[in-house]
């Protein structure tokens, strides 16, 4: 039966993430978010057949049908990304699955909510260097309010701890402190924004350990794109967002707790 509903939640993530990536192209620019997908270069409308998420992509090798230009391969990834959290959320909460259906409901919609937006925001940062400060505010703000709504068992009216509510300020301020020592050439503010709103939806303990998590991969990843790439030199800069979503929704899923703080 787990297996069913898996399978069943990966499907719904990969067409979630076949919405996230006309989100993540038409943000900020002046086309809306509803209307016909079409090819970025020759502006053809795609049949239903081209819009299968993962498939169509592998189908159509990776080029228009109509021009024969290449499909970004963001396309791809986002849409497998995000199947892949979507169950990963179904396992992590199971046990909520088969206990209670309307809790489950509630705390798998919020958390694939939020994993979907701070996935948004990552391929932005990588694709631009930036971080929309409207999103950071949505993320935060929601991510606040579900401190009221959420905790380790999932769907659960109560009141915040202190320590719960400082969370946030507490894992943002290094980051800041790293902009404002560096004038920003170390790290972007953007970065404290995000990190703002992941200290409260994870809590102290799983961010702690998403960000040094990120931090370790941001540092093997450069030295690699340093060696083996000839765009990238020991000055380059390189979006951080994206490895701090990938620790963060490693720290989640996997309830990493390298630095147990026993609050």
């Amino acid at each position: 039966m787990t297996t069913i509903i898996t399978i069943i939640f990966f499907i719904t993530g990969l067409i979630i993430g076949s919405f996230l990536n006309v989100v993540i192209l038409r943000f900020n620019t002046h086309r809306n978010f509803g209307g016909r997908s079409g090819c970025m270069t020759c502006e053809k409308k795609l049949p239903w057949y081209e819009l299968i998420p993962l498939f169509s992509y592998l189908g159509l090798r990776g080029r228009c049908s109509g021009c024969k230009s290449k499909i970004s391969k963001q396309y791809f990834w986002v849409e497998l990304t995000t199947g892949i959290i979507f169950a990963g959320l179904i396992l992590k909460f199971q046990d909520i699955f088969y206990a209670d259906t309307l809790v489950f409901a509630t705390t798998m919609a919020f958390y694939a909510t939020m994993f979907s937006l701070l996935l948004v925001i990552a391929v932005y940062d990588l694709k631009h260097k930036i971080i929309p400060d409207i999103l950071s505010f949505v993320f935060g703000a929601l991510a606040f309010l579900g401190l009221f709504f959420f905790d380790s068992f999932g769907f659960n009216l109560h009141i915040p701890s202190i320590f719960e509510l400082l969370s946030g300020l507490v894992i943002a301020a290094p980051f800041a402190l790293i902009w404002l020592v560096s004038k920003g050439k170390w790290m972007g503010l953007g970065d404290a924004k995000l990190a703002l709103g992941l200290g409260w939806l994870l809590g102290m303990s799983r961010i702690l350990s998403g960000a040094v998590l990120a931090f370790w991969i941001g540092a093997v990843i450069g030295i690699l794109l340093i060696i083996f790439s000839k765009k990238h030199s020991a000055k380059s800069e390189i979006p951080f967002a994206p490895f701090l979503a990938l620790g963060a929704v490693l720290a989640f899923l996997f309830e990493l707790h390298l630095f147990p703080l026993g609050f």
